[in-house]
Formats: C-alpha cells, sequence, structure tokens
C-alpha cells in the first residue's frame, strides 16, 4: 500500500474513531440525563398522587378516580395502587404501543432507556392506606433521544466532512512533492535527470535536497565524460592543427557514404589544394602559415554548414577533401569553394590561391575509383592555374530520369501493391549470439523489377511527402514478420517521419494492436536527429516505453556529444556508425575513443553496437572495449 493511501487510511481511521467515539459519549450522556429525569419525575409524581390519594381517607372509588385523572394527564406507562397488604388495587397500565412510532424498533433496542418506578406511601393520619407506584413512559425519551441522535449524527458528519476536505489539502501538500520525488527516481532510472523544487515540509526537504545532489552528481559525471570523450574524437578523428578529420578518417567517412544503403545513394566530393604551401611557407613563416590553413578550414566548413552529412577533412599539409551527400536541398558547386577561399585570402591580404578538382559518386562505386577520378580532376585544374575548377562527371545510364509527378506514382503504387520487403543484417553480442535483425527496406518500383535500395528512391521519397509512410509500412511489415517467428527486427526511421504530428499516434497504435511483437520490434533513428530534434526524439522513447518497443540512434559517434541532455532522451542503445569503429584494431588513439565513448553510454544505462565492422580484428578490437555487439560484413551466421 502506497504511503498516500495509508495517510488517507489513517485520517479516516482517525475521523470514525472521533465520530463514533464523539456519537457513543453523547449518547450515553443523553441517556443517561434522561434517565436521572424520568428517576426524578416518578419519584416526584409518586409523591404527588401519594398526598392527594391520603386526603380521600381511603374511599377507593375516590382513590380509583384520582390515579386515572393523573394516568390520563401525563405519559405514564404504568400507575399501581396496593394495599397495606400489598395487593393490587388499582392498576393503570398503558398500551406498549403509545410513542413507538417516535423512535425506530431498532433504536429502542440497541439504546434501552430505563424508567425507574417512583414509590410513595399512602396514608390517612398514622394509619397506612397503602403505596402507589408511578412509572413515565420511556418512548418519549426515546423519541427525544432518536432526534437529538438525528441531528448529532448530521453535525458529525458535516463535521468529518469539512474535515475530509481539509485533510485532502493536508495530504496534498504533502503528495506534491512525494510524486515529484518518485518522478525524479523515475526519471533516473530512465535515464533522465532532473532537479525538483525543495517542498517546506522539513522532512520531505530533505530528501529532495539528497536526490537533486544526486541528479547534479550524475549530470556532472556525464558532463565530465561527454568533455573527455570529446577530447579523444579529435584525437582520434581530426587533425590538430585544423580540427578537420584526418586523412583516414575522412577517408573512412567517405567509404561509409558510398557503401551505405540509406541516405540518397549520391554525392560529390571535392579535392581542394592550397597552391605551394612549401612556397607560401617560406614567405609567411610557419606560425603565419598555420594561421591560414586554420582559416581555410572554417571556410570550408562555413560554406557546408547546414548540409546533412557534410564531412570536411586535410588529407595532408595543403590538401583538403569535402564530401557532400545528395539531398532534397541543392549542394554547393564548387565554384562556392573557390569564391569564399578567394575572399578570405583577400581579407588577410594573402597571396595564396586554390584549385579544386570534383567527381560526382553513386552508391556502390568503389572508393580507389572515386579517389583517382578526383585526383586526376585536381591535376587537371592545376594545370589551368589559380582557383580553377574540373569536375569529372560520372553518369549512371541505368537509372531513368523520371519527373516528380512519375515518382510519386511509382511510390505511391508500391505501398499499395506492398511491393516492399525487408532485409535481414544480423546483429550478434559478444558471444556471437544473435541480437537482433537489421532490417532495411527495399522496394520493388517496377513490377516487374529488383526490390531497390532506400538510396536509389529515397530522395524522391523525401521530396513526395512521403516518407512518413514509407516508414509506417516498414513497421507493420516488422510486426507482422515477428509476430510469425517471434525474432526480434530493427526498422529505421526517418526524422522527416517524426515531424509529423500524426506518426507517432499511427505507430503506437500499430504496437498497442501488436503487443507481443511490439516487445521485439527495435526503432531507430539517426544520430542528427537526435542532434536537431531532441524534443522529437525524447518524445518517441515516452510514448514507445510503455508498449516495450526499444528505441536507439543509428550511424552515432560523431555528435554524441553535442547532445545536451542526452542522459534525458530515454534511449536504449546506440549504433556507433561504421566510420568511427573502422581500423579500430590498428589505430590506438581511435580505439581510445571508442572505449570512452562506450563507458559513457554504459554508465547511462545504453547499449551500445558497432555498425559497418568489415575485419574480423576489428571485432575482437570492439569486443575488447566493451561494445556489447557488432553489424556489418565481418559477421557471418
Amino acid at each position: 500500500m502506497s504511503l498516500i493511501r495509508q495517510i488517507w487510511l489513517l485520517l479516516l481511521v482517525t475521523l470514525l474513531m472521533a465520530f463514533f467515539g464523539s456519537f457513543a459519549v453523547w449518547m450515553l450522556s443523553a441517556r443517561g440525563y434522561l434517565e436521572t429525569q424520568l428517576r426524578l419525575k416518578n419519584a416526584d409524581n409518586a409523591q404527588s398522587l401519594a398526598l392527594n390519594l391520603s386526603q380521600q381517607k381511603g374511599d377507593m372509588p375516590s382513590m380509583d378516580l384520582t390515579v386515572s385523572a393523573m394516568f390520563d394527564t401525563g405519559f405514564y406507562q404504568r400507575i399501581t395502587l396496593k394495599d397495606a397488604g400489598g395487593r393490587v388495587v388499582v392498576n393503570h397500565e398503558a398500551d406498549a404501543k403509545v410513542l413507538r412510532e417516535a423512535a425506530p424498533a431498532w433504536f429502542v433496542n440497541l439504546v434501552p432507556v430505563e424508567s425507574v418506578p417512583g414509590v410513595a406511601q399512602v396514608s390517612d393520619g398514622w394509619r397506612a392506606l397503602g403505596s402507589v407506584e408511578v412509572v413515565s413512559h420511556a418512548g418519549f425519551a426515546h423519541a427525544q433521544l432518536w432526534q437529538g441522535s438525528a441531528k448529532t449524527a448530521g453535525w458529525l458528519f458535516v463535521l468529518g466532512a469539512l474535515s475530509c476536505v481539509i485533510a485532502a489539502f493536508g495530504v496534498r501538500r504533502i503528495r506534491e512533492p512525494l510524486d515529484a520525488t518518485v518522478a525524479q527516481a523515475q526519471a533516473l532510472m530512465e535515464r533522465r535527470f532532473v532537479t525538483v523544487q525543495e517542498p517546506r515540509v522539513p522532512e520531505l526537504a530533505r530528501l529532495s535536497q539528497a536526490m537533486n545532489a544526486v541528479v547534479v552528481r550524475l549530470k556532472s559525471v556525464f558532463e565530465e565524460q561527454s568533455g573527455q570523450v570529446e577530447q579523444l574524437r579529435q584525437q582520434a578523428h581530426c587533425d590538430p592543427l585544423t580540427s578537420l578529420s584526418h586523412r583516414r578518417h575522412f577517408m573512412a567517412q567517405l567509404g561509409a557514404a558510398i557503401s551505405s544503403e540509406e541516405g540518397s545513394g549520391s554525392g560529390v566530393l571535392y579535392l581542394i589544394r592550397l597552391v605551394d604551401l612549401s612556397g607560401i611557407n617560406r614567405l609567411l613563416g610557419h606560425r603565419t602559415t598555420d594561421a591560414l590553413l586554420q582559416h581555410l578550414a572554417r571556410t570550408l566548413k562555413e560554406v557546408s554548414a547546414g548540409i546533412d552529412g557534410a564531412a570536411q577533412g586535410r588529407l595532408n599539409g595543403g590538401d583538403f577533401a569535402v564530401c557532400l551527400t545528395s539531398a532534397e536541398a541543392s549542394l554547393p558547386e564548387p565554384e562556392y569553394y573557390v569564391d569564399a577561399l578567394r575572399r578570405a585570402f583577400a581579407e588577410q591580404a594573402v597571396s595564396a590561391s586554390v584549385v579544386v578538382g570534383a567527381v560526382h559518386w553513386k552508391r556502390g562505386m568503389p572508393l580507389q575509383q572515386v579517389l583517382a577520378s578526383a585526383d586526376s580532376a585536381l591535376a587537371k585544374a592545376e594545370s589551368r592555374g589559380a582557383f580553377a575548377v574540373e569536375v569529372a562527371e560520372h553518369v549512371d545510364a541505368a537509372l531513368p530520369a523520371l519527373g516528380q509527378d512519375e515518382w510519386r506514382r511509382r511510390l505511391t503504387a508500391a505501398l499499395t501493391e506492398r511491393r516492399f520487403k525487408l532485409m535481414r543484417y544480423p546483429v550478434v553480442d559478444k558471444q556471437l549470439m544473435l541480437v537482433h535483425y537489421e532490417c532495411p527496406l527495399r522496394m520493388q518500383l517496377d513490377p516487374a523489377g529488383e526490390f531497390e535500395a532506400a538510396a536509389n528512391w529515397l530522395p524522391m521519397a523525401l521530396r513526395s511527402g512521403l516518407i512518413a509512410q514509407i516508414d509506417e509500412a516498414a513497421v507493420q511489415l516488422a510486426l507482422e514478420e515477428i509476430g510469425q517467428d517471434y525474432q526480434d527486427r530493427g526498422v529505421n526511421l526517418s526524422p522527416v517521419s517524426l515531424a509529423d504530428s500524426g506518426f507517432i499516434p499511427r505507430l503506437c497504435a500499430h504496437l498497442a494492436a501488436a503487443p507481443e511483437a511490439a516487445k521485439h520490434l527495435w526503432l531507430e533513428v539517426p544520430e542528427t536527429a537526435a542532434v536537431e530534434r531532441f524534443d522529437l526524439v525524447r518524445e518517441l522513447c515516452r510514448q514507445l516505453r510503455p508498449l516495450n518497443a526499444r528505441v536507439g540512434l543509428e550511424h552515432a559517434g560523431e555528435k554524441l556529444t553535442r547532445i545536451a541532455f542526452l542522459f534525458e532522451a530515454g534511449l536504449d542503445y546506440i549504433k556507433l556508425d561504421a566510420s568511427v569503429v573502422q581500423g579500430v584494431a590498428q589505430d590506438a588513439a581511435r580505439s581510445a575513443y571508442v572505449s570512452a565513448t562506450v563507458s559513457m553510454l554504459h554508465g547511462l544505462g545504453l547499449q551500445v553496437y558497432a555498425e559497418g565492422v568489415s575485419e574480423s580484428a576489428d571485432m575482437v578490437a570492439l569486443r575488447q572495449v566493451g561494445v556489447d555487439g557488432v553489424t556489418g560484413p565481418a559477421v557471418r551466421l
């Protein structure tokens, strides 16, 4: 039983005891008073009647008439006249039903009122004529007692009701801080750290102070760990001078983008070279050259700002690279970078120049081919002189050029005819036991064609506003398949779907309709969604938690420390991106970063998995740093 119920029970028992105790004391007092009044009345009336009878000089008819007259004038149960020998001479007794209707029979039986007979001697001078006995009727006393008890009970009930109202306000004052503390404890269980206002009640105030201190301490520990992880990320992934990705990490990012089945499936790679870096260094000096390189890096970030999935890196001394993934919004042309850098050099009054080589890539293209094409374009640009731009085009003729209306028609038809399926890629734990299947959705746009990866149709689905319907269809299909084999499955959700006000309610309705299957469903949103729309991710977790579905972040690692309230999201697991975990076996700095990240996330009660693991050595290294499971080409079941 809860504490509040115990308090209410205690108050109720106290009020009932006070009510019945007060009522019982009043009832006993009133009955005693009435019995005393009856006894005195009987004694007085007996003395008065005996005096009247003594004046009759023993005339029996007159005495009988006197007794009858007195019996008829009052509420008497019985008046008896006895002679000197004790024989009854006159006896008048009332009907037992007199005044009974004034009080219920059960009340009369429950609260008997004793009417003590009044006895007096009748005499004629010194000669004893007999005795008279007077007994007043108790029905009148019962009537008075019944009416008084009803009024008393009514007033006590009113006072009890007022007491309950006052007690309700008092209990509410106690309950509010208790509920706040309970909610705070539940938030801690859900990895959300919130503080509450301290109540005025001293005992509860000390409890709230202790809980708030725990929350503040945990938040400070997380922030400290987050800062350490960010430092390790900088060391493992970034060039120390410019803070851009160093060559190894940029190549991992580029490889992950080209091989990913998600996203748009296409993009552009820009190679940017600062011309004659050694000459600039000799002319300006080492310190000024470093400042120039840092300014160049900031300019690349500014031009690429606002583009999802944009990656910038410093490949070596004066060579930089930018990888952009195609999206609904147009991507900046290489000339934008050239113009921005030209202005930046002019602001610093530095005589320097750059050249740009660009290549468009598509999913599945060999990484070396993309790099070779970009490098060839860079060489051509360099041969043309300062601030030259060269683009190496790659056109995939296999994909038809369709208008937006045609894309919408084909996607809608595929949804209506359920021409889609879920793939299955295993995620295994440290013992290589299956945790769940990653299930990306593939659609058959042409009834006679193949099922195509999301990279081929996702950009047009976003542009056509169908992505929420597609995600909903993927969840429904996953629930259906889980209902057949009860094997855990993971489905990706787009941030665009979360922004749809009706998507989460519909999602909850599907899960509520299949509660057993919902326990085996893993829903994943990109890390960028938690960074940019944290409130939507938190609301998703809050509404799905009662339905027992798991929610996690995928493609995570680069921006985890930027999620200011990660501990409040209510997530169940994190999947580290392939660009973060690739090469962890050979790179000590990368291994230290992954280890610190895993330790931080485990401290928040989150499970950690690694995506895109392609080398068995990396699997072993990830297991050693505490990763709970892996997925990728290296996993074989």
